[in-house]
């Protein structure tokens, strides 16, 4: 629910000024003295306004002195605010520019070697095979059982090192393994890997890849087996067909030669991927298909055919936490009916595929699909979803208990500072209207769950109205005198003068309504993202 933690920094100071991350010295001043007329208290004739004017103008000037000393944007870029107030404030210790950028380089060693650390990379899967006629023959339920882990290392800047290890059980028989990869990186665009494994596959190996070209990388292996001493090569060539597609060509020569010509695609809400083999004394086709209904589920559809395999699998899998999704699979084939379940949560898996039966009786198949469908539906819809939608609401009526108070000053703020505003927004409107130019004619800022009920009544919710604020005068305010508008990339919206984070904790969007040429128009914006005015493509 914490979006700040994840989204990009605050640069609270660029929005205050209406100005790029990446604004020149020039325009940082241009804007200070533009801002600083407005809200000069000497300009402020109601005495009631005086304080508000006066807590602005010391806002615009603290943003100002920042944003132009040159060391201090380095430091406020980097660290933000908690950098200029903790061990890089600018005092007798750092007062010197070449002192400031050599605790700038220490601090960026230490964060290069704390994201070193951070590299420490677990990963495992258990696999637990269970069988339903194993179970009605009186064998038990269990069919077998594997396990593998490995834990990759950032060593060093180029080098990681991997240590892996696999047991599999297969009723009464079973064994074990061990792997040791050290990958380098020779450059930029090349790569070496040395592997070496014992147990159930013996063997010594080493792998090297290069991007020969902007679309085009290349991987080679070599392969010694400890066992029967053969000699496996292995090549690959993959290509960008697209902004969204690569395909590829494997080609392998040893005890078990074959070449294979594989694609894949990824788009926003969907991906594909297949793949043609062709061995000596065998051949085998996949493919598989995968759409995102939404950020938090998905459906699943996988096809296989050939000399060993013929099967049919469908399923969809859920996001149930920040690092842990479900998956359930259901899998017909020449080898029987299956279900499959799985659970990810970071690098480890947990899969549990259930023998049903090994005969294809339609009756039993389409049972097999059509009950843990219908219990999957039935329990979203009455237990799984209103337990979610209760606990979120739960949530979100903590955080506002929590930050009502300082939401609250937020809001009072913002109101002080459209009033100092209004004179100067409302004859910008009413220019644009002369002219038939752009003119705000509502706009909202805040929760994203609280926009999309926007158009419901909202006199009596006074929970959803405080999710979001009224925006519509800001936004004329900063409406340049040739009818454009433009926020900038990368830059919190709340922090925009006469905006206030009406939310805190939760995702957050911009609604806009305008005019412009005596057409009507409407656009919905994420917090970070650009916002340019008018445009033809938010035409109604």
């Amino acid at each position: 629910m914490n979006e700040e933690a994840d989204g990009p920094p605050n640069r609270e100071l660029y929005a205050l000024l209406h100005i790029s991350p990446d604004a020149s010295d020039d325009e940082i001043r241009k804007s200070y003295r533009q801002w600083a007329q407005i809200y000069h208290p000497d300009k402020i004739q109601a005495p009631h306004m005086k304080e508000a004017a006066t807590e602005n103008f010391r806002r615009i000037c603290e943003a100002y002195e920042i944003l132009s000393d040159e060391n201090k944007r380095k430091i406020y870029d980097i660290y933000g605010m908690e950098g200029l107030n903790s061990g890089l404030e600018l005092g007798t210790k750092l007062s010197k520019a070449e002192e400031i950028k050599e605790e700038l380089e220490k601090l960026r060693k230490l964060r290069e070697q704390q994201k070193t650390a951070e590299h420490f990379l677990p990963s495992g899967t258990i696999l637990a095979r269970m069988s339903l006629p194993h179970l009605l023959r009186g064998h038990g339920f269990m069919r077998g059982m594997a396990m593998t882990s490995s834990v990759q290392s950032q060593i060093s800047k180029h080098n990681t090192l991997s240590i892996g290890g696999n047991v599999v059980v297969n009723g009464n028989s079973g064994g074990g393994g061990a792997t040791l990869v050290f990958g380098h990186q020779l450059s930029p665009v090349s790569s070496i890997e040395f592997v070496g494994s014992t147990g159930l596959n013996s063997l010594l190996g080493v792998q090297t890849s290069r991007h020969l070209s902007q679309h085009l990388s290349a991987t080679m292996g070599l392969a010694l087996s400890l066992k029967d001493g053969s000699l496996n090569l292995s090549n690959m060539w993959t290509r960008r067909l697209s902004e969204t597609a690569s395909g590829n060509i494997e080609l392998a020569l040893g005890s078990d030669s074959s070449i294979a010509i594989g694609w894949d695609k990824k788009e926003e809400n969907s991906s594909a991927s297949g793949q043609l083999k062709l061995g000596i004394s065998s051949f085998e086709a996949s493919a598989n298909y995968t759409h995102r209904f939404s950020k938090k589920s998905h459906g699943h559809l996988e096809g296989k055919i050939g000399s060993h395999a013929l099967l049919i699998e469908v399923g969809g899998g859920r996001k149930i936490s920040k690092f842990s999704d479900v998956r359930m699979l259901y899998s017909i084939g020449i080898q029987g009916i299956s279900w499959k379940f799985e659970l990810h949560r970071g690098g480890q898996k947990l899969i549990v595929p259930i023998l049903l039966s090994r005969y294809l009786d339609p009756v039993f198949a389409t049972g097999a699909f059509l009950i843990p469908t219908s219990v999957y539906f039935l329990a979203k819809k009455f237990i799984v979803k209103p337990y979610i939608l209760k606990r979120e609401k739960q949530k979100a009526l903590e955080n506002m208990e929590r930050t009502s108070a300082k939401v609250k000053e937020a809001r009072a703020a913002a109101d002080k500072a459209k009033l100092l505003l209004q004179n100067v927004a409302n004859r910008k409107q009413r220019k644009q209207q002369e002219i038939g130019g752009l003119v705000i004619t509502k706009a909202l800022y805040g929760s994203v769950k609280a926009l999309k009920k926007r158009d419901e009544p909202i006199e009596s919710v006074d929970e959803l109205a405080s999710q979001f604020i009224d925006v519509a005068l800001p936004l004329n305010f900063l409406v340049s005198d040739d009818g454009q508008l433009k926020l900038h990339e990368g830059v919190k919206k709340s922090g925009i003068m006469g905006f206030c984070d009406p939310c805190p904790g939760e995702p957050k969007q911009l609604y806009v309504e305008y005019t412009n040429g005596g057409n009507f128009y409407e656009v919905v914006v994420d917090d970070y993202a650009e916002l340019l005015l008018p445009q033809e493509t938010h035409r109604i």
